[in-house]
């Protein structure tokens, strides 16, 4: 009886430790889509304050002129 308890603990156990690493696994990949975000929402706002000036016709002034 004993040896059957002891089993059913290390097969929870052998499953509790996957579902570690999985979970693991998934958060750190969501950290790494995290940064990536901030990275790109910090380079968007960047752009945002510092707009480019466009080259070429359109800043050229319409043929009427």
């Amino acid at each position: 009886m004993d040896d059957d308890r002891f089993l059913e603990l290390e097969i929870k156990l052998a499953y509790q430790e996957k579902l570690i690493r999985e979970l693991d696994a998934l958060v750190r990949s969501f950290g790494d889509k995290l940064d990536r975000t901030d990275r790109e929402l910090a380079a968007l706002k960047q752009s945002i304050r510092s707009p480019e000036v466009p080259v070429g016709p359109a800043n050229d002034k319409p043929p009427h002129y």
